[in-house]
């Protein structure tokens, strides 16, 4: 690769600046690589979609459902997480238990909440054992006959997500599932009124949500970061959120392209 600049003369070529530019190449290559796990999930917002009542699942007991046992009358936070991930699906589920608690209505008598499991593998043994602890951890009864957490085929799965825009894969190395962490709030006929991102939802805004989602509303696009999932880090024994990798890829990229940009604009100053 070989810059060309511009001098107000007959451009010259300056071969030194090859290395340079090829090290930017790079880096802008990999942040926009297909094959890059962070550029395969996310979410996509789909807003007044409406989800189709015949997905079937499984709930907690291992009775088999349809998404239409839900529907009806009340608005529903729907969260897709998997039970045995590492670290962020309980983050997720702890800060919604932490926003529901000062929240005036109550899940099972003002909403439902519909969490299901992302993996195909994982059992309605797992979805129990959850919402045991989750129920008790909320600490308002009605929330047992409000709160479904359940499990699906990967055909179920895939059906659903793709409908609210909810990108993710499975990461061979760690093993685990690439994801990010959002709520959706559905309107009582089922549909998407709104998404809520992160690991801390905001009380009064997560009611709004419900509130305009009961009567029909539908909310609109929101700016948002999106946290992903931990991941295993064999060589350090802990875990690390996988956006790191993003994050210093996106720094040395804005580096090296601020360094292309300075030299750049100095060796036009010498050549002036």
């Amino acid at each position: 690769m070989v810059a060309v600049i511009e001098t107000g003369k007959k451009p010259q070529r300056h071969k030194d600046t090859k290395p340079l530019c090829l090290c930017v190449f790079v880096s802008l290559w990999l942040l926009q690589n297909p094959e890059s796990v962070l550029t395969r999930i996310g979410i996509d917002q789909k807003l007044d979609t409406r989800i189709d009542a015949s997905i079937s699942f499984y709930d907690e007991s291992g009775h088999a459902v349809t998404l239409r046992d839900y529907f009806g009358t009340k608005p529903i936070i729907l969260t897709p997480i998997y039970y045995e991930c590492p670290m962020l699906c309980s983050m997720q589920l702890n800060g919604l238990v932490k926003a529901l608690r000062v929240m005036p209505i109550t899940a099972g008598r003002d909403f439902e909440i519909v969490t299901f499991s992302i993996d195909p593998k994982e059992t309605p043994e797992l979805a129990l054992a959850k919402k045991t602890h989750y129920v008790r951890d909320y600490g308002r009864p009605e929330a047992a006959a409000g709160w479904h957490f359940l499990t699906g085929s990967a055909d179920s799965i895939h059906r659903l997500t793709d409908e609210i825009g909810f990108r993710y894969m499975y990461d061979s190395f760690t093993g685990q599932w690439a994801h990010s962490s959002a709520i959706v709030v559905l309107t009582p006929d089922g549909r998407v009124a709104q998404y809520l991102y992160g690991i801390e939802y905001d009380p009064g805004a997560l009611k709004f949500s419900l509130t305009r989602a009961f009567n029909g509303g539908i909310g609109s696009l929101v700016d948002h970061v999106l946290l992903y999932c931990f991941q295993y880090d064999p060589s350090t024994g802990r875990y690390s959120l996988a956006i790191m990798r993003l994050v210093r890829a996106g720094g040395i990229a804005t580096v090296l392209v601020l360094a292309a940009f300075m030299f750049t604009a100095s060796r036009r100053k010498k050549l002036a």
